[in-house]
């Protein structure tokens, strides 16, 4: 009886497991015409099956080198952020990263905080 609920145990944690994914969608274009202002919009959707997420909490950001640039909610959508992201004059790729950071509710102590961070993605910047 007891390797029976040892077994049980180990196929539920895995079903739990299994089951809950976030995963971080960019929505940008890979090229983009240099513009006079040098500002580039960047978008990027959060998806998760997470039931633990708090979504109220979740602060998204770009990396670009070292900078940080916050994100904002798109207009009319619960799951996307944007932000404009600068690029130096004559620069021809920007390299960035989107980090979302946010709490998650754990059992028996008080929310947790979590991040996830999304492989560096690639801004071709092209004269017209």
């Amino acid at each position: 009886m007891l390797m029976v609920k040892k077994l049980l145990s180990v196929s539920l944690l895995g079903l739990l497991l299994a089951g809950c994914s976030t995963g971080i969608s960019n929505l940008t274009p890979n090229h983009e015409t240099r513009n006079a202002d040098g500002f580039y919009r960047v978008e990027a959707a959060l998806h998760s099956s997470e039931q633990t997420l708090r979504w109220n909490t979740i602060k998204p950001s770009v990396l670009v080198g070292k900078d940080v640039f916050t994100m904002q909610n798109t207009t009319l959508m619960t799951n996307r952020w944007e932000t404009l992201i600068p690029a130096p004059a004559g620069s021809k790729i920007i390299y960035y990263r989107f980090k979302f950071d946010f709490n998650y509710n754990a059992f028996g102590s008080p929310p947790k905080m979590n991040s996830k961070l999304s492989p560096t993605y690639r801004l071709e910047i092209t004269d017209k």
